[in-house]
């Protein structure tokens, strides 16, 4: 059975995650707006964390901040960027985390976006991958490494010679104008994989570029269409859907009941 869970705060992260019935967490380790180091707000630091997780069970995934663009041209973001991706990575690792969610990220308007896919390589070529790292597509951005198909393409032709991954946001796609109905075939027809899924409906309709989630059959997404999507990723799951633990608890539910 796929394994379904949601983005929780890291503090209790055992109670985050019963209170949901998730079998799997994402957490941010730290301020996901800031440059700060990570950080384990859980009781023993990073060896209590990781010490609760094996206890229960639940395997966690960490969300790297979303200040993290590595492909820019912008010296003062990209190097800064490449130090808190390693950073994230590490803290990881702490906590025997399966993997590590980044942003495809962007190059300035004025600049070719081979620029961006260049600089991926080398970041991905420095990078210490203690634990997986899997790239998530994105929902705006004219010059993003991932938000069309043709992008991802042009990326992956330069870090596909590593154990990159990838990871699949629903939301981010439908926002980002890909057809649910064959998104996910697509990508694995270049990335050979999608490791992680984050199952979230959207606000806004197909194409808007607009990453707001909604919760799942509450959104503008033909909840079939999602469904079909999540099947075909077939990977561990993951919502980042608004409220509190009741209504990330239903879309759990909701996803449990669906994918069987």
């Amino acid at each position: 059975m796929v394994k379904i869970g949601a983005h929780v705060s890291p503090g209790n992260v055992v109670a985050e995650a019963q209170a949901r019935g998730a079998d799997i967490v994402q957490v941010f380790l730290g301020n996901p707006q800031s440059w700060s180091a990570p950080t384990f707000s859980h009781a023993g630091g990073a060896a209590g964390m990781k010490q609760a997780l094996l206890d229960a069970g639940i395997d966690a995934y960490v969300h790297s901040p979303y200040l993290i663009n590595i492909p820019t041209t912008n010296n003062k973001v990209r190097i800064p960027s490449r130090k808190a991706l390693q950073q994230t990575v590490d803290a990881a690792f702490e906590i025997g985390a399966k993997g590590v969610v980044v942003h495809g990220g962007h190059v300035p308007k004025e600049d070719d976006p081979e620029l961006g896919f260049a600089n991926w390589k080398k970041a991905v070529d420095q990078l210490d991958m203690k634990v997986p790292v899997f790239i998530e597509n994105t929902a705006g951005g004219e010059r993003a490494m991932a938000r069309y198909l043709e992008a991802i393409a042009k990326l992956w032709d330069q870090v596909g010679h590593t154990d990159i991954g990838f990871c699949f946001d629903t939301c981010h796609a439908w926002a980002g104008g890909m057809d649910l109905a064959d998104a996910v075939e697509k990508i694995k027809a270049i990335t050979g994989r999608i490791d992680l899924v984050h199952a979230n409906d959207s606000k806004d309709d197909a194409g808007s570029g607009r990453d707001r989630h909604d919760n799942i059959g509450k959104g503008n997404i033909d909840l079939d269409s999602l469904m079909h999507a999540i099947k075909a990723a077939n990977a561990p799951v993951i919502t980042e859907t608004p409220g509190d633990a009741d209504e990330q608890a239903a879309d759990i539910a909701l996803l449990r009941a669906r994918l069987g």
